[in-house]
């Protein structure tokens, strides 16, 4: 994956630092959509004196250059995910969890009767109990 980051990065114009590397080495691979303190968090696992101001600085640079998307899912909580397409949410209100859900799931309809609006993007975040969760109350 090393090669693979590298390249992405010159491929993108980022000077590689070894800090912004895990940083994009964690963020990039995540599916569980981390804050940037959960990227803080695992990162100084390997780099403990890697600076709050690194990880947000590059974990910005890398939503600027397209390669990771910015959701705000849960009140007051930006996450980050490597998946920049076109997808919806679900949150399971028992765990917590996010998971992604296909775009091409769900219909969103009604865009006309929006007077005033000219929709170009959007996306639906689902909250329940994920079937896993009910069977372990």
């Amino acid at each position: 994956m090393m090669d693979n980051l590298l390249a992405i990065f010159r491929d993108n114009g980022i000077r590689p630092t070894p800090q912004r590397l895990e940083v994009a080495r964690y963020a990039l691979a995540a599916s569980d959509h981390p804050s940037a303190d959960r990227v803080l968090q695992m990162v100084r696992m390997k780099w403990p004196a890697v600076s709050r101001a690194t990880v947000y600085n590059t974990l910005h640079l890398l939503v600027e250059k397209g390669l990771l998307a910015t959701r705000i899912l849960k009140e007051g909580v930006v996450v980050f995910e490597p998946r920049v397409g076109r997808h919806h949410h679900f949150i399971d209100e028992k765990t917590g969890e996010i998971r992604d859900v296909p775009w091409h799931s769900l219909k969103v309809t009604g865009f006309d009767s929006l007077e005033d609006a000219d929709v170009r993007e959007y996306s639906v975040v689902l909250y329940g109990r994920s079937k896993r969760s009910r069977r372990n109350k």
